[in-house]
């Protein structure tokens, strides 16, 4: 006895590009953070030697912290050496991060 099979007949699905599902990505989530941190960026740019800029660059921001990537120990404990006037200058030119603390991490 062979069953037959019946199939409902389903609406067609509108098929969206990846393209413009990327695109709509980057302008609602991506774009607007980027924007906002870049402040952050440039300011860290300016209160950091050009030199020691090459070796680090920051991660990312959460609850207070400002998580900073270190290509080197020796760099890592120059950032730490001035951690506390970094902070000084983070604080002054960006309050509206609350940042508190820096991590410098491996990266």
């Amino acid at each position: 006895m062979v069953e037959s099979i019946y199939f409902s007949k389903r609406q067609p699905r509108e098929v969206e590009k990846l393209g413009d599902v990327l695109a709509v990505l980057m302008e609602s989530k991506i774009a607007p953070e980027q924007e906002q941190f870049s402040s952050v960026y440039e300011i860290w740019q300016q209160l950091l030697p050009p030199e020691l800029c090459k070796h680090c660059r920051i991660d990312s921001i959460s609850k207070g912290q400002l998580k900073v990537l270190v290509d080197s120990p020796s760099y890592m404990y120059q950032l730490q050496l001035c951690q506390t006037d970094i902070l000084a200058g983070l604080r002054s030119q960006c309050p509206q991060f609350r940042i508190t603390r820096l991590k410098f991490a491996a990266g």
